[in-house]
């Protein structure tokens, strides 16, 4: 098959298909500093279109990585989006996070006994922005600790390893 199929992850998500390179900048957390990173991301249409893959890396400065990956895929009896999501942790993987579009911006939000993480991607004007904020405990509000910003490499450059 090459078209995706109606209401596929490939259609929902076409504007995020790509890779893109920026930076990302992490508030200082109880878990580390404030700091920048490069930040390298690629979303690829996986499954003939039924999915979208996510792999991002962080470069620190000291040459430190990180790096993770999701996949998109969108749930036929529902309309909305499900996320899954594994990182250069080593955790196991959860249980996919249902996502919603809101004004053009996707938003995942993920919850643990410990409280919620919420991811949010939009594409305006040809910038990528990501952000993801905590609602830890009983807090109300969302704090925000990360935020990442690229441009879309043209698909002739080359990709570093």
């Amino acid at each position: 098959m090459d078209r995706p199929l109606p209401g596929s992850a490939y259609e929902a998500l076409e504007a995020f298909l790509g890779r893109w390179t920026g930076t990302t900048q992490w508030e200082a957390t109880p878990w580390g500093p404030a700091r920048t990173a490069a930040v390298e991301v690629m979303f690829s249409r996986a499954a003939a279109g039924l999915a979208v893959t996510q792999s991002y890396r962080h470069t620190d400065a000291d040459g430190t990585r990180s790096e993770g990956h999701g996949v998109f895929t969108m749930d036929r009896d529902h309309p909305d989006t499900l996320w899954y999501h594994v990182n250069s942790m080593g955790l196991p993987p959860e249980a996919p996070a249902r996502a919603s579009w809101h004004d053009g911006t996707l938003t995942v939000e993920r919850s643990s006994d410990r409280g919620t993480a919420r991811h949010t991607f939009r594409v305006d004007d040809g910038v990528l922005t990501h952000t993801a904020g905590l609602r830890l405990g009983k807090a109300s509000v969302f704090t925000p600790f990360m935020t990442s910003v690229c441009r879309r490499v043209p698909e002739s450059a080359v990709v570093p390893v």
